[in-house]
C-alpha cells in the first residue's frame, strides 16, 4: 500500500528530503502540487531522511501543501516485442506518438550484474565493417569495448555506421573460402538487434540520430534519446533503461542485441552534479568515489548467459574531457571493460588510433572457423609493421628522410599507404572481413617484397 507525506523536510536542487522509515532504496515516488505531478526515485536512505531524486526537476514546489507518494514498487519499465523500432525518452517513455507500450511485462531498471557464475566467455564474431576495428580490434560477441573520443571528433557518426553496419555471426562460424575475395555468404543471425541511448544530447546531435534512424530504417532499432536540457537526473537512469529493454530483446527473446550509448561523459557529469547537491565527499577531480562501482553496476550487466541463446554486447561512447585518457572516466572504463577502441584527430574518418586500442577478447573470435585463418597472422603483422613507422619518422624528422635506410623508407611507404587505404574509410562504406583481410595483404607486400 502506498504511503502519502504532506510536507518535505528539504528541496535543493533535483533532491527532495523527507523523513520516513518506510521506504527501500530505488523505490518509485509520485511528488505533487498544485496539481503538477512527477516522478521521482530514492535515491539514499540516511537513518529515516530519505533523499528522492526528482526526474523532471522541483521548480514549482515547496516545502509545504507537497504531497509525496511512496509506491512501495521499484522502478518499472513496460517491454514487449513491440519497443523495436520505438523512440523512448530517458524515462521509458514513447516520444514517437505512437502510443504506450502494453501487452509484455515490466521490469525493474535497477537490475544486477550477470552473476560469474552464470556467465558464459564471450565469442562469436561482430563484423562493424571498418576495417580497422575488424581486423585490429575485433569485436566479440558480448563484450564490453568502449570508444574513446576527444574533443572535435564527431563520433556520432561512427556510432551511427556501426548501428547500420554492425552483423552478429551466428555459432562464431564462418565458411572457409579459398580466396578473402568469396562473396559475401555468411551465417548471419537475421536477428540482431541494436538499442541505442544518447545521453545529454544538444538539439542538433538529437536532430543528427533522429534523421539518421529515420534513413536506415529503424525496424531493428530501440532508441532511448535524453537532451542536454532535460533534468540532469534523467541522465542516471538512461543508461540502466537502455540496458533493462536490451536485456529482455536478449535474455528473455534470445536475441543477440548490441548496445550503443553515448556520451557517457555526460552521464559521469551529471553524478557527479548529483554528488555534490547531496554534500557528499567528493573523489578524483570532483567525482564521487563510488564512480567505478556506479560504471561497473552498468558495464557488467553486458555479456552472455549459461544457457540462454541471445547475447548483450556493450559500446559505450565518452569524449576523454582534454583527450587525457587518464582521466577519471577513461581510467575506471577502461579497468571494467575488455579494451578500448582510441579516436585521435591526427587521422582521417573513422579517426582511429590502433597502436593505443586494443580488444583483449580478440584472439578468441578469429582464426579458422570463425573469420579466416588468416586473419591472426595477418592482424600481428599489421600491428608489428606500423609500430616501426614511427620510429622511421621520427628518425626522418633528424636526420632527413633521403638519409634514411632502405628499409625505413619502406616502413614510411607502407604507414602512409596504410593510413591512406585501410585506416581511412568513408562514413558509408561497409567493407567485409574478407576485403578488409584483401587490402592488408596488399599494404604488406610494400614490406615483404623487397
Amino acid at each position: 500500500m502506498a504511503i502519502i507525506y504532506t510536507s518535505a523536510e528539504e528541496i535543493k536542487g533535483n533532491i527532495i528530503q523527507i523523513k520516513s522509515e518506510e521506504s527501500f532504496f530505488g523505490e518509485k515516488v509520485i511528488i505533487e502540487q498544485d496539481g503538477i505531478i512527477k516522478n521521482g526515485q530514492v535515491i539514499a536512505i540516511d537513518n529515516d531522511l530519505v533523499y528522492i531524486q526528482v526526474f523532471e526537476g522541483t521548480f514549482g514546489f515547496s516545502l509545504n501543501n507537497i504531497r509525496v507518494r511512496l509506491t512501495k514498487e521499484p522502478f518499472l519499465l513496460n517491454l514487449s516485442p513491440d519497443i523495436v523500432g520505438r523512440v523512448f525518452d530517458g524515462l521509458g517513455r514513447p516520444i514517437d506518438g505512437l502510443g504506450e507500450i502494453y501487452g509484455g511485462v515490466r521490469k525493474n531498471i535497477n537490475t544486477p550484474a550477470i552473476n560469474p557464475i552464470f556467465r558464459d566467455y564471450p565469442k562469436g564474431f561482430v563484423q562493424t565493417g571498418i576495417s580497422s576495428i575488424d581486423l585490429l580490434i575485433t569485436l566479440v560477441r558480448g563484450q564490453k569495448l568502449p570508444i574513446f573520443s576527444v574533443e572535435g571528433i564527431f563520433h556520432d557518426k561512427l556510432a551511427i555506421q556501426i548501428v547500420s553496419q554492425s552483423k552478429i555471426y551466428e555459432n562464431n562460424e564462418f565458411y572457409e573460402s579459398t580466396s578473402v575475395l568469396e562473396n559475401d555468404k555468411y551465417p548471419i543471425d537475421e536477428d540482431n538487434y541494436i538499442v541505442f541511448a544518447g545521453i545529454g544530447l544538444k538539439f542538433d546531435t538529437y536532430n543528427f540520430f533522429k534523421n539518421s534512424f529515420m534513413e536506415i530504417g529503424n525496424t531493428n532499432i530501440v532508441t532511448f534519446l535524453n537532451l542536454a536540457l532535460s533534468p540532469v537526473s534523467e541522465r542516471l537512469l538512461i543508461p540502466r533503461v537502455a540496458l533493462t529493454a536490451a536485456e529482455y530483446l536478449a535474455f528473455d527473446l534470445g536475441k543477440n542485441v548490441i548496445v550503443i550509448m553515448t556520451d557517457m561523459t555526460s552521464y559521469c557529469e551529471a553524478m557527479r552534479e548529483l554528488s555534490a547537491t547531496r554534500g557528499e565527499i567528493p573523489g578524483r577531480k570532483g567525482y564521487p568515489s563510488y564512480m567505478y562501482s556506479d560504471l561497473s553496476s552498468i558495464y557488467e550487466r553486458a555479456g552472455i548467459i549459461k544457457g540462454k541463446r541471445g547475447s548483450l554486447t556493450l559500446i559505450p561512447i565518452l569524449t576523454m574531457p582534454a583527450g587525457d585518457i587518464t582521466h577519471p572516466i577513461a581510467d575506471l572504463t577502461g579497468f571494467i571493460t575488455e579494451g578500448q577502441i582510441v579516436l585521435s584527430n591526427n587521422f582521417k574518418y573513422p579517426h582511429i588510433s590502433i597502436l593505443p586500442s586494443l580488444s583483449r577478447l580478440m584472439k578468441d573470435a578469429i582464426g579458422s572457423g570463425k573469420t579466416t585463418k588468416e586473419h591472426p597472422v595477418i592482424a600481428k603483422k599489421i600491428f608489428e609493421a606500423y609500430s616501426k613507422v614511427g620510429y622511421a619518422r621520427d628518425l626522418a624528422q633528424i636526420i632527413g628522410e633521403d638519409e634514411l635506410s632502405n628499409e625505413d623508407k619502406l616502413y614510411i611507404k607502407f604507414g602512409m599507404e596504410f593510413e591512406n587505404v585501410l585506416l581511412k574509410q568513408d562514413y558509408t562504406e561497409n567493407r567485409s572481413i574478407y576485403s578488409t583481410i584483401s587490402i592488408a595483404k596488399e599494404l604488406l607486400r610494400i614490406i615483404e617484397d623487397e
